[in-house]
């Protein structure tokens, strides 16, 4: 797992503009979990936060 607020302000704000603008449901959802991971949330509570399989969000 990655340390925690791995990504810079810069590639947040990217990230969130992404969530915001894209018609690709699964791109929406990749980008919302790399945010959550960059706030140190672990692979388990990302995956039941989202309703996912552990091994989709690892």
């Amino acid at each position: 797992m990655p340390a925690k607020y791995f990504l810079t302000p810069s590639q947040q704000e990217n990230i969130q503009l992404a969530i915001r603008e894209s018609a690709d449901k699964h791109l929406r959802e990749r980008a919302l979990m790399l945010l959550l991971m960059n706030d140190g949330k672990i692979y388990q509570e990302i995956s039941i936060f989202l309703g996912y399989a552990y091994r989709s969000v690892a």
